[in-house]
């Protein structure tokens, strides 16, 4: 459950860096045409800054809550190895166990 909850968490940290990514794109574009004139243009430009405003703070969001889904796992982590140390020390071992015989099968 945790591999799922570690795979979803690294899909979201990509999908919000290539947002940011796009966001600086379309900034650069947009400085880039500013010397453009016509009325169509400036609806345009306009649009787009109004939209990237709106991605800007979606982004924000979305990295907020990344970050605090992480905090809230790596506490509950935490927690349980502190509750249960026996426990989690064999649950380690055995995952060393299995990787080490699958390795070595190789």
């Amino acid at each position: 459950m945790t591999e799922v909850n570690d795979l979803s968490n690294n899909s979201k940290q990509k999908l919000v860096s290539d947002m940011k990514i796009v966001v600086s794109d379309a900034e650069e574009i947009l400085r880039a045409t500013a010397g453009v004139a016509g009325e169509k243009m400036a609806d345009l430009r306009e649009r787009i800054s109004e939209r990237l405003r709106d991605a800007k703070l979606r982004i924000a969001d979305a990295e907020a809550a990344l970050l605090d889904k992480t905090k809230a796992a790596a506490r509950a982590t935490d927690d349980y190895v502190n509750e249960n140390p026996w426990r989690a020390v064999g649950i380690a071992a055995g995952i060393g166990l299995l990787l080490g015989v699958i390795i070595g099968r190789r």
